[in-house]
């Protein structure tokens, strides 16, 4: 009953034009919804990779700061007279 309803909707031309179009408009709109999510993906990849790299650079300038601290109280001693501090 159904295979003959079916087949009796996709002979007329008029209804194979428009399950013909309407396959279109739906690859379409599955096409859209994907490039959108993938365009969100993106942009949380490039947040995520801005975030590191600023965590990277103040890590990067505190070990730059530390490795030029005094050693001893002598060398701050030292630097403080010689007002290079």
């Amino acid at each position: 009953m159904i295979g003959g309803l079916l087949t009796g909707i996709a002979t007329s031309p008029w209804m194979r034009a428009a399950l013909r179009y309407g396959a279109i408009a739906l690859a379409v709109l599955l096409f859209l919804l994907s490039l959108r999510r993938s365009g969100e993906r993106a942009g949380r990849l490039a947040e995520r990779l801005e975030t590191s790299e600023k965590t990277n650079d103040v890590q990067r300038r505190m070990l730059e700061a530390a490795a030029r601290r005094p050693r001893s109280r002598d060398d701050l001693a030292e630097r403080l007279r010689d007002g290079r501090f």
